[in-house]
């Protein structure tokens, strides 16, 4: 990271230091559809501006449509082939153990964050759930003053030491959220809005949780109340002077039968029949602690073949109906920019409806309350891209979420 001037350089891209509060947002699962059916509702008065006033566009997500390996390209500017996150989980050949991504020492590049803070301007990070905030706040110095890091889901075990601000829920002034409700990510704005108020930082960042759109599809009720909330917030960030990009780290789409049951490929199952059993291993990187709402069912897996041809089972795997992409690493990680390291053999996507499991008997589904809805695979990686002013992009440019910085500090007119 090196700043020069008023410019300051992060992971190979220049940005323009702040010159008025700055808030990306990442709304959670927010495919296209959920804010405009809000606005035919009438429930969306500052989006319809900002669309109207400022930007609408459409950008590609991160595949796998996960949220970790998203935020953490929002926040770096770089794919995952850079940063190093290619999940929520993965396998580690080396310890032979299966583990969550979310400690810090996963990440292998700086954040934009931590490069503004050490450029010497006020910084902040506020996340719905606590899985994201420590790879989000990494490189973070709170002892500076000038940077504040903390969770919805945790927002009561912050300290100034280790979040740069205590007793958040005073100064928010709401209570401590249900994990599993809209209340994490109502609490993830209202916190933003005080901070603006209270300290005022140059850049923040917020992200939400996708608890509503993995329940309810876009111009329901319950998302467009969800929807309506967020818009009260968006118009207290603009009255008080923000510049504001709002992206998502994924789609959503229904995943389930007629009859309502999930539409599941159980990959281990198949893996077992065809190679024997344990003969090969498969991993699904949207395994997270907060499995009740998905199951851990997603759009994307990847299997390590062990001492079985990938070339053999890619023939049929490709012939197994409702699975879209089957790839070798060497063209999953081409194809999607992964880390090659943290990928298996091979890389098997599914179609709009369907999703990916290890076995029948592993998945616990008690928690899906409601007719599977998920993400993970192509058919979930176009998002939105809004802001409350105008923006100037290249001709012809590929937009990225992970440009979501860029266009906030270099792009907005």
């Amino acid at each position: 990271m090196t700043s020069n001037g008023k410019t300051i350089s992060v992971n190979g891209r220049a940005y323009r230091a702040p010159e008025r509060p700055t808030v990306v947002i990442c709304l959670d699962g927010s495919e296209p559809g959920y804010v405009e059916k809000a606005i035919e509702a009438g429930m969306a008065p500052t989006f319809a501006r900002f669309m109207k006033d400022g930007a609408h566009v459409h950008a590609n997500s991160v595949i796998p449509s996960f949220t970790n390996p998203n935020n953490l390209s929002i926040i770096t500017g770089r794919p995952p082939a850079v940063h190093g996150i290619a999940g929520n989980y993965f396998y580690d050949p080396a310890s032979g153990a299966e583990v969550m991504m979310n400690d810090p020492r996963f990440l292998r590049a700086p954040t934009i964050l931590a490069g503004i803070h050490d450029a010497g301007y006020k910084v902040a990070a506020i996340t719905a759930k606590d899985k994201l905030r420590t790879l989000l706040a990494n490189g973070l110095d709170y002892s500076t003053g000038r940077a504040f890091a903390f969770s919805s889901e945790k927002a009561d075990k912050a300290t100034v030491e280790e979040n740069g601000i205590g007793n958040v829920l005073d100064f928010v002034g709401l209570p401590l959220p249900e994990v599993y409700s809209a209340d994490l990510s109502r609490f993830v704005f209202a916190a933003g809005v005080k901070l603006v108020e209270a300290c005022r930082p140059d850049l923040m960042y917020l992200s939400t949780t996708d608890y509503i759109q993995h329940k309810t599809s876009p111009g329901t009720k319950v998302s467009n109340d969800f929807y309506a909330m967020i818009d009260g917030y968006l118009a207290q960030l603009d009255a008080l002077g923000c510049n504001i990009v709002a992206t998502a780290d994924h789609g959503m789409n229904d995943k389930h039968l007629a009859n309502g049951e999930p539409d599941v490929i159980y990959l281990q199952d198949l893996m077992d029949l065809w190679v024997g059993k344990d003969s090969a291993r498969v991993i699904l990187p949207i395994t997270d602690p907060y499995v009740a709402h998905h199951g851990a069912l997603g759009s994307f897996a990847t299997i390590y073949t062990g001492e079985t041809s990938a070339e053999g089972l890619l023939t049929r795997l490709r012939d197994v109906d409702g699975v879209e992409l089957a790839l070798t690493r060497k063209e999953a990680c081409a194809r999607f920019e992964l880390p090659a390291d943290r990928i298996g053999d091979i890389v098997v996507i599914s179609s709009r409806h369907k999703v990916l499991g290890t076995s029948r008997n592993r998945h616990d589904l008690s928690g899906l309350t409601e007719p599977l809805r998920s993400h993970g695979g192509l058919t979930e990686e176009r998002v939105p891209l809004i802001a409350n002013r105008k923006i100037a992009l290249p001709p012809g440019h590929l937009l990225r979420n992970f440009d979501a910085f860029d266009v906030a500090l270099n792009r907005i007119q």
